[in-house]
């Protein structure tokens, strides 16, 4: 195809390369297959029901992550911690990576390792944009999600119709930018869960309907994007992941615990966060890793006694 940035996005000329397949990734590439996309993908467990889920949907299965970024025009990223990130990215993707294409990180990662992937990524000739995501399964589902995206702006641009098929960008500035941006969206909804969770079990204790109680403050102040995805799954005390909650605590641990430049100036107090990350740690801690963090709710019933 020769070089692919600048030219125009299409299904039937833009090959899109995919790493990760767990619920958010399979959800997303899933999308871009029923949008018309040429999709490759690379799974470590090639045999894994989500890879061969895509496989019956028309996707190809590459045999390394070097040779998915040589048949990728961009190549999206949606695996677990900054760990997974910084080798698979600087030591397999960007250095086999076709001039001019696009690796697109959409995990929840360090906002200094994406500044150093778009660093090498330029240096080597492509381009790389960090985009982390925000909406959990049912967005990654829907094509709703919430993307964060960095680096590049002209770059970004030109994405907008493959992230428009998963959900809806903002352009947040520079490399590292959307990392920023997610983690601080993370303190966000640790926040409406911790919220959602205690309002709960309030009513609960009160003798309320907890259905009811959710559908009475719906409308009102309360009301929050985090009690519509999550309130209905809190009262049934089903904690099937959209997001693991050991992702939760990985994030907002790079936004309390990390101090990037290393001087005063960049010390923000978050007592808030810091209690958040310690109710969604208790849960870690309980072997509830894997859960989704609306799960948090059984933190604040263990602690009232409730769920013994």
């Amino acid at each position: 195809m020769g070089t692919p940035y600048p030219n125009p996005i299409s299904p039937s000329e833009t090959r899109i390369g995919w790493v990760g397949i767990g619920v958010m990734g399979f959800a997303m590439a899933s999308r871009l297959l029923s949008a018309g996309y040429a999709l490759t993908f690379y799974a470590r467990n090639p045999s894994h029901p989500n890879a061969l889920a895509l496989q019956s949907q028309g996707a190809t299965q590459a045999q390394s992550p070097a040779q998915l970024a040589q048949l990728s025009d961009v190549l999206f990223t949606m695996v677990g911690h900054p760990s997974d990130v910084r080798p698979l990215l600087l030591d397999a993707i960007l250095p086999a990576l076709r001039p001019n294409s696009v690796a697109v990180d959409t995990t929840s990662s360090h906002p200094e390792l994406a500044r150093t992937i778009s660093s090498q990524a330029r240096a080597l000739g492509a381009w790389a944009i960090d985009a982390p995501v925000s909406g959990g399964d049912v967005g990654a589902r829907d094509g709703t999600l919430a993307i964060f995206a960095a680096g590049e702006k002209k770059v970004v641009e030109w994405l907008h119709p493959i992230f428009s098929i998963l959900g809806k960008e903002t352009y947040v500035g520079p490399a590292g930018c959307g990392q920023s941006c997610k983690i601080a969206n993370q303190i966000t909804i640790g926040a409406n869960l911790v919220g959602v969770s205690e309002g709960l079990v309030f009513a609960k204790r009160a003798g309320l309907d907890p259905k009811q109680f959710v559908e009475g403050i719906r409308e009102g102040a309360a009301g929050s994007k985090a009690l519509e995805i999550f309130g209905e799954r809190m009262i049934e005390g089903d904690f099937r992941p959209g997001g693991f909650t050991e992702y939760m605590v990985k994030d907002l641990g790079m936004g309390v615990d990390v101090v990037e430049g290393g001087n005063d100036d960049d010390v923000v107090v978050l007592p808030g966060a810091s209690l958040w990350k310690q109710l969604f740690t208790s849960m870690v801690a309980n072997g509830q890793g894997k859960l989704g963090s609306q799960g948090v709710i059984s933190v604040i019933e263990r602690i009232n006694g409730m769920n013994q």
